[in-house]
């Protein structure tokens, strides 16, 4: 107020870590970081000697968490939420200082996650970089090669692949004794903007060797092996299933290709995919000359051996066209290829419009890939 311009640094990024939020309460700041794909929470309290930083308890290790102020003008009081891949979301209440975080409320229980436990690895990408990923298994499990696998990714978008309560896969795979993998590749925004561009356009092969690398690591780790290791993403996941079924069939032994972009060379005259030109790139120009290589419609080939392959879409996708998976199936049922599709009628980009035909659905993709990589 007084016209001086001298701060305090509070939070700085790193390579490998991002600003999440920042709450204050009456006499302190709640700092949320995003560390290597997890979030950290802070209490942060200002003295005489500057500040100082204490970690806030109450979160689940490997989670996503936040925390914030009940009312800042008043209090120190503050809610904590959050979730994993084994705990529902909760609820918590505490105070600054005070009494610790008491829970107040936790979201229902979908499968019985007794005796799993979840573990963060990472491993070198193609170019050197370290791709982290998300492992969900039995604490007991048996490094022999065997274990069922779903490996699942997006990378695209900025959109982060934060560990959060899934109770289909809890259900449907978990429980029934399979492992579930979730790679943090580029083209996510899990450390901020840079990530994120190091996948874009002409640099997109960089998400699909991030993808590949990973399920390559599961194998030289024993987790599984190729045939016992399904993969599954939808949309632009779905064309990231698209590119491992076309440049790394060997390494899987099942794929589940959700309402997808597989024709690079069309999706922008189709519903909204013009918007998304900044992602891939304007085939229409020069572009093509690097869009061609994951194009997955342009290069899937007669005489080629991919793992089986169930597409599904949904006729009323106002986002990306049915015509994406219906071509790619028709091609590869027309080249000999052993593959499967299912559209729903209704239910949009989601692909159901109803829990009735989403439980449907997930059923389906997990029946599918249970039956193939047992």
């Amino acid at each position: 107020m007084g016209g001086k311009r001298n701060f305090d640094v509070l939070f700085e990024p790193t390579e490998r870590k991002s600003l999440a939020g920042f709450s204050p309460t009456k006499a302190k700041v709640i700092l949320n970081e995003l560390d290597n794909v997890c979030n950290h929470l802070y209490v942060l309290s200002r003295s005489k000697d500057g500040w100082k930083r204490e970690t806030l308890a109450g979160a689940a290790p490997l989670s996503s968490a936040n925390a914030f102020a009940v009312d800042s003008d008043e209090s120190d009081d503050y809610f904590l939420s959050g979730s994993n891949y084994l705990n529902p979301s909760s609820l918590h209440y505490g105070t600054l200082g005070g009494k610790p975080a008491e829970k107040l409320k936790t979201g229902p229980t979908f499968f019985d996650a007794n005796g799993l436990e979840i573990t963060q690895h990472e491993v070198a990408s193609k170019d050197g970089t370290k791709i982290p990923y998300f492992q969900v298994a039995r604490k007991d499990l048996k490094l022999d090669g065997t274990n069922p696998t779903l490996l699942y990714g997006y990378g695209g978008f900025e959109i982060s692949m934060l560990p959060t309560y899934n109770p289909a896969v809890g259900a449907a795979w978990l429980e029934k004794g399979g492992v579930y993998v979730v790679a943090n590749i580029r083209g996510g925004g899990e450390f901020g903007p840079k990530w994120h561009q190091a996948a874009l356009k002409e640099k997109r092969h960089r998400c699909y060797e991030d993808f590949a690398a990973v399920a390559e690591d599961l194998v030289k780790r024993k987790i599984t092996t190729p045939k016992h290791l399904g993969t599954m993403g939808g949309s632009n996941g779905g064309l990231l299933m698209g590119n491992m079924l076309t440049q790394y069939p060997d390494r899987f032994g099942a794929i589940v290709c959700a309402v997808p972009l597989l024709d690079m060379q069309r999706y922008h005259k189709l519903l909204a995919g013009a918007s998304w030109m900044a992602e891939y790139g304007n085939p229409d120009t020069k572009d093509w000359e690097f869009m061609k290589s994951f194009s997955a419609y342009q290069n899937v080939a007669a005489g080629k051996k991919y793992p089986r392959t169930l597409f599904t879409t949904s006729t009323r996708d106002d986002r990306v066209h049915p015509g994406h998976a219906r071509k790619m199936a028709a091609k590869m049922i027309e080249q000999g290829h052993d593959v499967l599709l299912y559209e729903n009628i209704e239910g949009g980009h989601g692909g159901a419009a109803d829990n009735k035909q989403a439980a449907f659905m997930q059923a389906l993709s997990y029946s599918f890939l249970r039956k193939q990589v047992k």
